[in-house]
């Protein structure tokens, strides 16, 4: 397991490949930016793949095709299409089945993959549940409603929304998450009006980024004639925002300040940053994640 982000240098790309790649049997890169991210890592492990007879998958990572990559890749294009339809849809089995799958082309051997891969677009979310199959009866106390990439979920990357959820909940709310593609993606401004239909939600707190107007100047929350209240999962870490006269980075004001705040959006601050986790010594990894700040999300929950 690699960041790309950590292999951007000719020489990070060559010593990871003399050092790791080279004794792999099969290697899935998945990127998103293209060739151009990465054009000098992909055409050298290509060039590795081709002399090593190693199985090589390269796939793009923002849902569209691309047939440059398919040309980096050395398994038939059916097999490329399987996978990415895998990992497009994201979650542990999905993941599961995909390294089976690579195994199984390197030659390995891989057993059955036993579970549930399909994630919908749309849907409920429970901090100690995962995914459910609808919003649960009104039980009497104020609705809220926290709404999130389905990006997040699939990568098991829900903290900042867990530690939401938790807070607003002890704080006297029937709390639970929203998640969707994109709340400009088709449907779900009906899906969710069917949600506002059977309990009129008390706040919603969003965490997705930029606008979600649409080209009629309307958003699916227009409809809940309750305050939108904008969170910011930051991309950088804690003590970047920390030290910097700033607080966020361009990138993050422009997502998740100035562009939701078009919307009419309440900003009530930054409830997380992206950080690395514990190393594995046996996966010689360390993984990034939106780690929540517990003292940004009760001042949140509280506001």
């Amino acid at each position: 397991l690699a960041n790309l982000a950590e292999l951007r240098h000719p020489l990070s790309v060559d010593t990871y490949i003399e050092r790791t790649l080279a004794h792999a049997r099969g290697i899935l890169v998945r990127l998103i930016g293209g060739e151009p991210y990465w054009p000098y890592g992909l055409a050298a492990v290509h060039r590795l793949a081709k002399e090593r007879g190693i199985a090589l998958v390269v796939l793009p990572a923002d849902g569209r095709d691309d047939l440059r990559l398919d040309a980096f890749s050395t398994l038939p294009v059916s097999t490329l299409r399987r996978l990415k339809a895998l990992c497009d849809k994201g979650g542990a089995v999905a993941a599961q089945a995909v390294i089976a799958q690579l195994a199984l082309a390197s030659g390995l051997y891989a057993g059955p993959v036993v579970g549930e891969i399909d994630l919908p677009e749309i849907g409920v979310y429970d901090s100690r549940r995962g995914a459910i199959t609808a919003l649960p009866a009104p039980d009497g106390r104020p609705r809220v409603l926290v709404t999130f990439y389905r990006s997040y979920l699939a990568a098991g990357d829900t903290a900042p929304v867990d530690a939401l959820i938790d807070a607003l909940r002890e704080r006297g709310f029937d709390a639970h998450g929203v998640f969707v593609a994109s709340l400009k993606a088709a449907g779900v401004a009906d899906w969710l009006r069917i949600q506002f239909a059977q309990c009129v939600p008390a706040a919603i707190v969003n965490a997705t980024a930029f606008s979600a107007a649409g080209d009629d100047g309307t958003t699916p929350f227009d409809v809940a004639s309750c305050p939108v209240f904008q969170v910011a999962l930051s991309t950088a870490r804690r003590e970047d925002w920390a030290l910097s006269l700033r607080g966020l980075s361009p990138g993050d004001l422009a997502m998740h300040v100035v562009l939701p705040e078009v919307d009419g959006r309440l900003f009530t601050g930054v409830v997380s940053f992206k950080s690395p986790g514990e190393h594995d010594p046996e996966l010689q990894f360390t993984h990034l994640a939106h780690r929540a700040d517990a003292e940004r999300v009760a001042a949140i929950a509280a506001r």
